[in-house]
């Protein structure tokens, strides 16, 4: 497999944690998103989204973080990243959708520049923007897991699931951006669960071949 991804993609960290926690290897395809290599010719080719992560298997290109997720759930069970039972399975995408549709897109780099390139908005008022969702997020996201009977050790029970894979870099990026945490203690409790496992420590983005200061 390959996986062609950028460090400090919160996306990429996703599936990287996800093959991680598979024990999966596969060769790491750098895509620089701040020089603008989605544009090259190159991935292009590859990728008509210009978007990363994106993982090779064989023949098959597959796109977009959590349908990369569940691909290598159905395709490479042990262990499991989605619980057996349909309620289950539910919760955990449900929980993975809280963030990676009510809080990403708002924040990626994408809308970053666009805010600041076309738009004329400052810097602080950028990242000020930043901290108010992902902080308002993260709140809606602590509700469900101190209100919730399916929270454990983790997200969902006491192993590791795709709500984890994605909440990580969340979090990853929170602090990166001086966000508030502290109104999220039970999101902080299963961050730290998290990051207490090898395979999230070597999926983190200081640990990538590409990673940059």
């Amino acid at each position: 497999m390959e996986l062609y991804n950028y460090f400090r993609s919160s996306a990429s960290f996703r599936v990287r944690i996800a093959l991680a926690l598979k024990g999966l290897d596969y060769a790491y395809r750098p895509v620089h998103l701040a020089k603008n290599e989605q544009f090259g010719e190159a991935f292009g080719a590859l990728s008509a989204t210009h978007l990363v992560p994106a993982l090779r298997d064989g023949d098959a290109l597959i796109g977009q973080s959590l349908a990369i997720i569940e691909y290598l759930d159905e395709t490479r069970p042990d262990p499991a990243l989605l619980p057996r039972d349909a309620l289950g399975r539910a919760r955990v995408r449900s929980l993975a959708l809280d963030i990676a549709c009510e809080i990403h897109p708002l924040n990626n780099l994408r809308v970053l520049r666009y805010l600041v390139r076309e738009l004329g908005v400052a810097e602080d008022a950028k990242n000020g923007w930043y901290r108010h969702w992902v902080e308002h997020g993260l709140a809606a996201f602590e509700r469900r897991l101190a209100g919730e009977p399916g929270t454990g050790r983790f997200c969902h029970g006491d192993a590791p699931t795709m709500a984890d894979c994605v909440l990580v870099p969340q979090v990853f990026n929170a602090q990166r951006f001086a966000c508030r945490l502290d109104h999220v203690p039970t999101v902080m409790r299963v961050f730290e669960a998290c990051m207490a496992l090898p395979a999230f420590q070597q999926a983190q983005p200081s640990a990538c071949p590409d990673a940059e200061a």
